[in-house]
């Protein structure tokens, strides 16, 4: 663990702040809303369960016990609503904020809705935020904002051309960013993140994660499908760093400038040594796995290849991920399995 963050930690415990966790019920919402209970934060969650789910909190409710759980106030609500948001906002200190349509396919499918959620939702948070003058706006921007820039790995000040829909309403979402501190002197803090993967990720549904969907299909013994010839590669980074990183870009004391930096680990897997440690892993938790994967077409807006720098967010907020991909896969996996068998 950073040194950094375990100052910020013990700070917040000493100092305990209130919270904003929009998208809670998803899986980055509800494994930042578990770590901010258990420094004994305060902590609002707005959902409207388009894309989370009430057993995530539950697990949370579980996790944290009734003590820490009663500091948490739950609103169902959507931030296409203005005045949700509004409400959403009053009294907070911090907004980390999770709410979006995450999925290339899914924006390739439905673009309207992906620009209602990420944009103008995203828009109606900024403002209710910048008007409660809350001290620190974190939002979830994406390594999708790279486009179809060739270099690797990827550093925050060389974009190319969005590939999706998608990555263009992240793209958006840091062009309100920097508008809004050059105009009202609004400070954010924008967090690309690289395929995310940590407990309480959905597995389910057409435009499910590569691994808790791959993990799904080999505890049930079903084929595994790899678009394109497994060569693609992701950095993939555990839950734990994208918590670290929220907690230190929010707490950091920073004039009002819109940042990004990227959050993973600077490590590529591809897609078929994924498909091995996912394998090994399981068969370490008792599952055995022995089919071949079905290769399939290459899919529309993917990206070939993706790693990041990180040492902006080293150099200037102390971040040191604890978990590399496979620490993070044995870590994660027994909770696949108790939740997928």
């Amino acid at each position: 663990m950073s040194s950094a963050f375990e100052q910020a930690t013990q700070q917040l415990r000493n100092q305990p702040k209130t919270w904003l966790v929009t998208g809670c019920a998803g899986f980055i919402g509800s494994n930042l809303l578990e770590a901010l209970l258990k420094m004994d934060q305060q902590v609002v969650g707005l959902d409207n369960f388009a894309t989370g789910h009430q057993y995530n909190l539950d697990e949370v409710r579980d996790q944290v016990g009734a003590e820490r759980w009663a500091r948490f106030r739950f609103i169902e609500g959507d931030i296409r609503s203005l005045d949700t948001c509004r409400e959403a906002v009053k009294g907070v200190d911090y907004v980390l904020h999770q709410a979006a349509l995450g999925s290339v396919p899914r924006s390739l499918n439905d673009p309207l809705t992906s620009n209602e959620v990420n944009v103008s939702g995203a828009l109606n948070m900024m403002v209710a935020a910048r008007d409660e003058q809350v001290k620190a706006f974190v939002y979830a921007a994406s390594s999708s904002t790279y486009g179809d820039h060739p270099g690797l790995p990827k550093v925050e000040d060389t974009i190319g051309r969005p590939l999706s829909p998608y990555a263009v309403t992240k793209f958006v979402n840091e062009l309100y960013a920097d508008v809004f501190a050059r105009a009202y002197g609004f400070s954010s803090v924008g967090l690309r993140y690289f395929n995310v993967f940590g407990k309480r990720q959905d597995p389910n549904g057409a435009y499910a994660a590569v691994i808790p969907k791959w993990v799904s299909a080999m505890i049930q013994n079903q084929d595994v499908q790899i678009n394109g010839d497994g060569q693609t590669s992701r950095d993939f980074c555990f839950i734990d760093n994208v918590i670290q990183m929220n907690i230190l870009a929010a707490v950091q004391q920073k004039p009002a400038v819109a940042e990004v930096y990227n959050v993973a680990v600077n490590a590529r897997t591809s897609l078929n040594e994924l498909f091995e440690h996912l394998k090994q892993t399981l068969s370490s938790n008792g599952v055995n796995y022995t089919k071949q994967p079905i290769y399939a077409d290459f899919r529309a807006g993917d990206v070939l290849h993706s790693q990041a720098d990180i040492t902006k967010a080293r150099t200037q907020l102390g971040y040191e991920p604890t978990h590399t991909m496979l620490q993070g896969l044995n870590t994660a996996m027994p909770w696949y399995v108790a939740f997928l068998s």
